[in-house]
Formats: C-alpha cells, sequence, structure tokens
C-alpha cells in the first residue's frame, strides 16, 4: 500500500510540474512560461546576444527568444529547473558549455559563430533575476527582487526595488536600486564604459570609487576619508555595509534617486 500511495503521490507531483511549465524550443523560435515559489530565481545565460527583461504582470514567467544569423536553429536552448527555480541556456553546437544553476557561466569556445540569441523575459515582481552574456546588452526593469547582471562585452542596465549586482568589461552601467539591503560589500565595475548608480534618499554605506580616466560625481554628502588621484574613499549617512564602484575608462555618478 505504501508503494502505490507513493507512486500515486510521484505521478501528481509530476503532473503539477508538468502543467506549471511548458517550453517549445521551434527552431529560430523559443518559448517557455511557468511559474515558480516567491523568492525563488529565474537564470537565462547567453552567448552572442542580448537578454531583455522586464516586470510581469501576473505571476507567471514568459521567457522567449529569436535566433538569428547563420545555422541558428543548431543554438539549443535548455530548461533546467532546480531547487531554487529555473535555470534557462542557449547551448552552442561548437561550444561545450553545460546549462547549470548558478552565476557561473562555461559556454565553452564559440569564436567565431554568428548565430544570435536575443531574449525577452517577464519576470513576477516576487521572484529574483540573473542575466548574463558574453557578447550583448542585458537589461532588467521594474523588478521587484535581487538581480545578478554581468556581461563581458555590452552595457548593463537595471532598475529594481531591491539591489542589483551588476558588472560587465566593456560597456556602460546604469543601475538603480530601492534600497540597500545587502549584507558586507556590493561591487559595481566596468573596464571600458561609465557607471551611473541611482540610490534612494536615506542610503547609507562606506563608499570606495575609482575611475582611472573619468571624473567622480556624487549627489550625496560624502565625508571623505581618503583622495588619491581619481580615487575616493568615504562615507555616506551612517555608513555600514560597503560599496564599490569600479571603472577604468569611464565617468562614475552615484545620484539620489527619483523613485523607483
Amino acid at each position: 500500500m505504501k508503494s502505490k500511495s507513493r507512486l500515486a503521490l510521484f505521478v501528481t507531483l509530476a503532473f503539477t510540474l508538468a502543467s506549471a511549465a511548458s517550453a517549445q524550443d521551434l527552431g529560430r523560435e523559443f518559448h517557455w512560461s511557468g511559474k515558480l515559489a516567491p523568492d525563488q530565481v529565474v537564470e537565462i545565460k547567453n552567448v552572442n546576444g542580448t537578454i531583455e527583461a522586464e516586470a510581469a504582470s501576473g505571476d507567471e514567467i514568459q521567457v522567449s527568444a529569436e535566433k538569428i544569423g547563420p545555422r541558428a536553429e543548431e543554438v539549443k536552448i535548455e530548461v533546467v529547473p532546480s531547487s531554487q527555480g529555473v535555470t534557462i541556456c542557449a547551448i552552442y553546437p561548437a561550444g561545450s558549455g553545460t546549462c547549470e544553476p548558478g552565476t557561473h557561466w562555461h559556454s565553452g569556445n564559440v569564436h567565431g559563430d554568428r548565430a544570435q540569441v536575443r531574449f525577452h523575459a517577464r519576470i513576477p515582481q516576487n521572484l529574483r533575476f540573473t542575466e548574463i552574456s558574453v557578447n550583448g546588452n542585458v537589461s532588467a526593469e521594474d523588478m521587484g527582487r535581487f538581480v545578478y547582471a554581468e556581461s563581458v562585452n555590452g552595457s548593463v542596465r537595471v532598475s529594481t526595488t531591491a539591489w542589483a549586482h551588476m558588472q560587465t568589461v566593456n560597456g556602460s552601467i546604469k543601475g538603480r536600486m530601492g534600497n540597500a539591503g545587502w549584507d558586507g560589500s556590493l561591487k559595481i565595475a566596468s573596464v571600458n564604459g561609465s557607471v551611473e548608480l541611482e540610490m534612494p534618499d536615506d542610503f547609507s554605506a562606506n563608499v570606495d570609487f575609482k575611475s582611472v580616466n573619468g571624473g567622480i560625481n556624487s549627489d550625496f554628502p560624502i565625508s571623505i576619508s581618503g583622495l588619491i588621484g581619481r580615487s575616493a574613499h568615504g562615507q555616506i549617512g551612517g555608513g555600514g555595509r560597503d560599496l564599490e564602484i569600479r571603472t577604468v575608462n569611464g565617468s562614475v555618478t552615484l545620484r539620489k534617486s527619483s523613485g523607483i
């Protein structure tokens, strides 16, 4: 009897999961929709192409992708569920990358492959969101939880009522955060590009700014404890958490937010 009960439970659970999510990879188009429990994470990982996300009107996640360029239909998009949420990756035929949960992304060697994947996602505001692209801009607008956004060659744009990790090598960063709820230190960094952050009026942090070739500007009064060249160390408000903003070629700007 117990074995039958377990089998029935397994079948019921499998049916529930299947009905909660659906995916279609149709050559040059991809569509996936599903639901997750609050505070779980949706992760999208790309190689060549953009990732654009916006707030969903309800509790359903919707992810679509357009594949363009030579042999683009050979790019497969994998959907990997986990205990933390769901991970969606563009897997190229010449690469050796694997689709795994987490912020690491080993896309494999796809040098010279001109196929692109352009992701568009609608994310419920009670979910966290991760977006990583090697060659392409990434953006997430009007999010409601923590956002992790990275590119190698591309700009990063994020607005959230929570806070966000943002990093790129070749591209600018523009972020707007509704709170500073991180523990310890948060680093926002670019190599070739400006960094502009908007923070709430009551923002407090120990700040560390550095720009090799560019100015440093802040709407917040800063008690400077160290100033060397274009590097500045100081405190905004009561301090507490740490914020590091880095760029080599570009300006650093910290603004008071006009509202999320």
